[in-house]
């Protein structure tokens, strides 16, 4: 196999285990309270790199409990420098996630990453098994919801991208044939009247979402509930064929979606009295099309400088989880 190709077939291999994950049912109501989860106190301070390192807050913390719920856009999934402190190795959290750096800043006593690649609206209360490479990453995330507790006053929560498909269906719009002589991948998610599949399942899953900011409430009553959006990892107006071998109106389509599902959130987040922080306006122009150094989100080729080494494709890398978790300070006034 020519490397190239190795590369890209690596690349899959990894998005689809990260993200090829069915649409979740409806929520339990039931609370539970954490089962043998480590609850410590915030990270240390990250690897050495640009961007890396956020300081811990001076004076009293604000927030004294602090629970990180979502997919691999939070956990900020990674190949090399994944952390197993809090959630099995097959999870792929990297050290340098956004809810780490927060929590850091924060100072809080107590610190609950429960993030895992993969994961939809349903393993809230549900365990997620991360088996996917035996001896490499592996494991069992149990609920995420576990690690809610009455005490608990700051939770993060960013998912729903895996419940509609958005990411498996940019992995499956690859297509090495150019244009005019393959067509738009699109056309599989129109029906015969016109309608979009991809809009249809972001309008179904918003009642998902409210279901789980409503959970998050009961067992945990007194928490600030920030909704954490999708950064812009794809424009709207433009691909990049073939550095990223997706045709470019396909491309731009996803895009679309990807706005609309922050959109969908941001509607979520506020019919359920939660507040939502928006990482997609400030990432603008940092999207898989742009020059090393320049993207937040990593393309096809699964290979990056930030951090160098092996990366999850059209995930955020480094800079990207920088700018996800000064938001969310913003957002707190932090």
């Amino acid at each position: 196999m020519k490397p190239r190709f190795l590369l890209v077939s690596l690349a899959l291999a990894a998005a689809s285990a990260l993200l090829g994950v069915p649409a979740a049912p409806a929520l339990a109501a039931a609370p539970s309270a954490p089962t043998g989860m480590p609850a410590v106190g915030p990270p240390g301070p990250g690897p050495a790199g640009p961007g890396t390192a956020v300081p811990a807050t001076r004076g009293a913390p604000r927030f004294h409990e602090y629970v990180a719920l979502g997919d691999s856009w939070s956990a900020d999934v990674t190949v090399l420098g994944i952390d197993a402190t809090y959630a099995p190795a097959g999870c792929a959290q990297s050290t340098w996630n956004y809810p780490k750096q927060v929590a850091r800043r924060l100072g809080v006593a107590v610190f609950r990453d429960a993030t895992c690649g993969g994961a939809t609206t349903a393993e809230m209360t549900a365990p997620q098994d991360v088996g996917r490479f035996p001896l490499l990453a592996e494991g069992v995330n149990p609920a995420q919801f576990d690690r809610l507790t009455p005490t608990t006053d700051l939770v993060t929560v960013g998912i729903g991208g895996n419940d509609i498909g958005l990411a498996a269906a940019v992995v499956g719009c690859v297509d090495p044939v150019p244009a005019p002589l393959a067509g738009p991948c699109r056309a599989r998610y129109t029906r015969a009247d016109g309608t979009d599949v991809m809009s249809h399942r972001i309008a179904d899953t918003e009642s998902r979402i409210t279901d789980v900011l409503a959970g998050i409430r009961r067992r945990s009553p007194h928490a600030t509930i920030l909704v954490v959006d999708y950064l812009a990892g794809v424009a709207t107006d433009h691909g990049c064929y073939p550095l990223v071998p997706i045709h470019d109106e396909d491309l731009a389509w996803f895009g679309a979606r990807l706005k609309e599902l922050n959109g969908m959130l941001a509607r979520a987040a506020a019919q359920s009295g939660a507040s939502f922080v928006d990482t997609y306006r400030g990432s603008r122009g940092h999207d898989v099309c742009e020059p090393i150094g320049t993207r937040w989100v990593e393309g096809l080729v699964p290979l990056s400088t930030n951090p160098p080494g092996l990366a999850v494709p059209f995930h955020p890398n480094r800079s990207g989880a920088d700018h996800q978790a000064a938001t969310v300070l913003e957002k707190l006034g932090s």
